[in-house]
């Protein structure tokens, strides 16, 4: 007991510590809604993750995660793009992030249980070293070069 006296304060730090570390698996962390771009990957890859960029089309020409389905913000509530089994993972990315948190609860209200959207959307993933796409701009002519 003497020693738990002298020591109160490394006990201190050690409990709030561990809360700090505890506290996304409390608020509900990944589950609640975003996923880092590994465990995106591995959705993708293993699980069969639809990757969709909600970006409006300018953006998604200027670059998009290679693979990805655009489909803006706006346009989500469904669009014909959307996969029809929603048991499948949706990935869901912007340029930084944001709206992409919004259409990944939009999704889940809408019966797609397990859509997420990717943390820091496609910065993230070009600094992950990901692969990313973009649109060739179409010819002044309208012609095809």
């Amino acid at each position: 007991m003497n020693f738990f006296v002298e020591n109160w304060p490394l006990f201190a730090l050690a409990a709030t510590s561990g809360g700090l570390l505890m506290w996304p698996l409390i608020k509900g962390g990944s589950a609640a809604g975003s996923v880092g771009t590994t465990e995106a990957v591995r959705l993708i890859n293993r699980e069969k993750g639809v990757l969709i960029d909600v970006a409006e089309p300018a953006e998604y020409e200027a670059g998009h995660a290679a693979g990805a389905r655009n489909i803006p913000l706006g346009q989500l509530e469904g669009h014909k793009q959307l996969p029809s089994n929603k048991a499948l993972p949706l990935l869901l990315m912007c340029p930084t992030g944001a709206r992409a948190g919004r259409a990944a609860a939009q999704l889940r209200k809408a019966g797609y249980e397990k859509a997420v959207a990717v943390t820091g959307g496609t910065a993230a993933w070009r600094e992950a070293s990901l692969p990313v796409e973009k649109v060739a701009p179409k010819p002044a002519d309208g012609k095809a070069a």
